[in-house]
């Protein structure tokens, strides 16, 4: 049997990895080649991509992997990138922890209506989501916008400029809340009446869809452009009630569906009809995830302590239950800076004792994102009438086993934690199917299942977890405290 070769690129939070996979005889392996520095730099008063860094990066990856069959990218949703009429890159793209939305969703919302914006797109409503940028751009810097004529997203824009293909993959431009969630095709009249470009916008191609070929003949692969549903393809779901958390810096919670759900009920819970690498609809709840243990640990950095993401773990195994929650979500919690001082902040405005030291903070975090879990698979299964029988954890966050622990406790469900790399072999598989390496994407998740093995991690002592659940849902039922504006 061939043996086939697939590089994929996966941009996160700090980092970007080009990790090479290789199928052969039905059996799988890979292994990272490199990893480099994501950090966004600050250009024209924005916090934006460093593109010529990450593409020194790709070279790099690109050299090491040698002879291969095919590439692709993916990253977070959201963010893009301007050609103008040449095909060159206006100005570096603007991430979207970047402050340039704040407001605007809100602004928006009560122009069009919030139920018919999330009737015509079913994203949940946030400032990060590109509508947003782009109505920020017509603000702030119309002339940019003016010269543009060809949005990418960043995975795509990423390829694009390794190979010149431009196009627009499906599942990462379903983040941007512009497409239309039954048809996959763009809502232009959305965007013209906020007057908006819509001649910015491409057509939009399906995850898997080959768009070029390198020098030496590896095709590069538009496979799921969004990260959250490569790891959710790698997902090793079997079909039935069950949901995937993908755990990174984001906690994106959600189940499979065969269409998407725009009820009033729907947007008023805040959930996201995105599309998965399959097609289908993944209906889910984006929550900040590991973010906060991230930021938090490099304040402490900062202030002269290095910790390992284990000894955290002990720490926090040593501090008082329950003693404090926070919203996860809170919007003082979503800029870079002093995590640790935010969360006694809010603790303190919320009326609550603050966490003791570095053990109670990391505890607070882990307990008020499992009980944000079970708030979000509750809605879930309100909105779609099924009875989750397990959730799957898959990311980073499937090595967290101590917030794996509390996740299954507080949903009261089993938890099924891995593949951790779910996000890089998502990637690989849709490039193996493009190929027709793998007949499906069932058959990579088959493929996943028999490769990698996850740990299970049973419900305990339920009835702490119902209390403190019915405590965390007063504290986050009162609000953001006051102080968080303008963190």
């Amino acid at each position: 049997m061939r043996q086939f070769q697939a590089l994929a690129f996966d941009f996160g939070a700090s980092t970007g990895r080009a990790i090479l996979g290789t199928l052969r005889d039905g059996e799988l392996s890979y292994w990272e080649l490199c990893r480099f520095d994501n950090v966004p730099i600050q250009r024209n008063g924005c916090l934006c991509w460093d593109v010529d860094a990450l593409m020194d990066g790709v070279r790099e990856g690109v050299r090491r992997a040698g002879s291969f069959d095919s590439l692709a990218f993916d990253t977070w949703g959201v963010d893009f990138g301007l050609l103008d009429g040449s095909g060159a890159l206006l100005s570096p793209p603007v991430h979207y922890r970047d402050d340039r939305t704040a407001g605007l969703a809100k602004r928006v919302s009560d122009a069009l209506g919030a139920e018919e914006l999330y009737r015509k797109t079913g994203t949940q409503t946030m400032d990060i989501n590109t509508l947003f940028q782009l109505l920020a751009l017509k603000e702030q810097r119309p002339e940019l916008l003016e010269r543009a004529e060809t949005l990418l997203f960043m995975p795509d824009l990423l390829a694009y400029l390794l190979s010149g293909a431009a196009v627009c993959e499906r599942t990462i431009a379903s983040t941007s809340q512009m497409l239309d969630p039954e048809r996959g095709v763009w809502r232009t009249e959305l965007l013209e009446s906020l007057g908006l470009p819509a001649r910015l916008l491409r057509p939009v191609v399906p995850s898997g869809t080959v768009t070029a070929e390198l020098p030496g003949g590896a095709k590069v692969v538009a496979a799921a452009g969004h990260d959250t549903q490569c790891a959710a393809a790698a997902a090793p779901l079997s079909g039935g009630d069950e949901a995937f958390l993908s755990c990174g810096t984001w906690s994106l919670l959600g189940t499979e569906l065969d269409g998407p759900i725009l009820t009033p009920e729907s947007a008023a819970l805040g959930l996201s009809n995105e599309t998965g690498a399959d097609g289908r609809t993944q209906y889910l709840k984006n929550i900040i995830g590991l973010w906060l243990i991230q930021e938090s640990r490099r304040q402490w950095r900062r202030e002269g302590t290095e910790y390992s993401f284990s000894h955290l773990e002990e720490l926090a195994l040593g501090a008082e239950p329950f003693r404090c929650f926070i919203d996860p979500d809170a919007p003082l919690f979503t800029p870079p800076g002093d995590l640790p001082e935010r969360i006694r902040r809010y603790c303190r405005e919320t009326g609550q004792p603050e966490p003791l030291g570095v053990g109670g903070t990391v505890r607070c975090i882990y307990e008020s994102l499992a009980l944000k879990y079970r708030l979000a698979l509750e809605q879930l299964a309100r909105m779609t009438g099924k009875r989750f029988t397990a959730l799957h954890i898959v990311g980073g966050g499937a090595q967290a086993r101590l917030l794996c622990r509390m996740a299954a406790s507080s949903c009261g469900v089993p938890v099924e934690a891995g593949p951790v790399e779910a996000t890089a072999l998502g990637n690989l598989l849709v490039q193996w199917v493009a190929l027709g390496a793998l007949p499906d994407l069932a058959a990579g998740r088959r493929l996943i299942a028999k490769s990698e093995r996850p740990v299970r991690y049973e419900p305990e002592e339920a009835e702490r977890w119902n209390r403190a659940y019915g405590a965390f849902l007063k504290i986050i039922n009162r609000g953001t405290p006051k102080s968080g504006a303008g963190v």
